[in-house]
């Protein structure tokens, strides 16, 4: 279950003063992604009849303390909001030139509960990492096979006495993904139904044992436009597949 689940979701409340008295513990993360969708509406700029461009290199101010917060989640929330985003994007068919990238910075000036989104469109070439997410650690996929397993052969080592030593396969032939199982004593699952050899989708999720590995696919963004290259601390994320024609 993602960080933001629990939450309603399209949550579309304001996020300053309202939502300062109301929630006394301080920004929640749906807050950010509703700011989020928020800035992405407001700068989208229609380019011709059938492409519609936002940003997609975000800046999230807030409080010292709420920062804090944030970046106690770990890189887990960073994911979270950028799948959002992506998602929100792909429903108004709006799209990207460039890799999402969201970066969470601390701002002295901005008291608890108040959030504010700055934004900039840089187009630049996409580098595309796989990557599989076990407990929000996150095991960059080799090009060919990566195995995982209980034992310490595998590329990826579970710690379930659940999993084989030598349990499935994520085969990665540098555009696509599969996942196999090597004929494991307890089985594979993907997205919840047992599987022997399917085609990876980015957000599948692998089961084996009680261990949740999620296929993500990163779309960084390098090479940026002169002038536009992003702040190091800035994290750059997931973008599945929806980008503009001639991106």
């Amino acid at each position: 279950m993602g960080l933001l689940d629990n939450f309603e979701k399209g949550l579309e409340r304001a996020v300053n003063g309202a939502f300062a008295k109301t929630f006394r513990s301080g920004l929640q993360p749906v807050e950010i992604t509703a700011a989020l969708k928020r800035e992405i509406d407001t700068k989208a700029a229609v380019v011709s009849r059938d492409r519609v461009l936002v940003p997609n290199m975000f800046s999230v101010r807030m409080s010292p303390a709420d920062h804090d917060r944030m970046a106690g989640l770990g890189p887990a929330l960073i994911d979270e909001l950028t799948d959002l985003v992506q998602k929100h994007a792909a429903s108004q068919r709006f799209q990207f030139a460039g890799g999402i990238s969201i970066a969470l910075q601390a701002d002295p000036g901005l008291t608890e509960g108040i959030v504010q989104v700055d934004s900039r469109n840089v187009k630049g070439q996409v580098a595309w990492t796989p990557v599989l997410d076990v407990g929000g650690t996150r095991h960059p996929i080799l090009k060919g096979h990566t195995v995982i397993g209980r034992g310490s052969e595998a590329d990826v080592t579970l710690d379930d006495s659940g999993a084989s030593r030598r349990h499935a396969e994520v085969q990665w032939d540098g555009t696509r993904a599969r996942v196999r199982d090597l004929g494991s004593t307890n089985g594979t699952q993907l997205n919840g139904a047992p599987v022997k050899e399917a085609v990876l989708e980015p957000d599948s999720v692998i089961t084996i044992g009680s261990t949740r590995i999620v296929f993500r696919v990163l779309a960084q963004a390098s090479a940026p436009a002169p002038g536009g290259r992003p702040d190091p601390a800035t994290q750059r994320h997931d973008m599945g597949g929806f980008w503009g024609p001639g991106e």
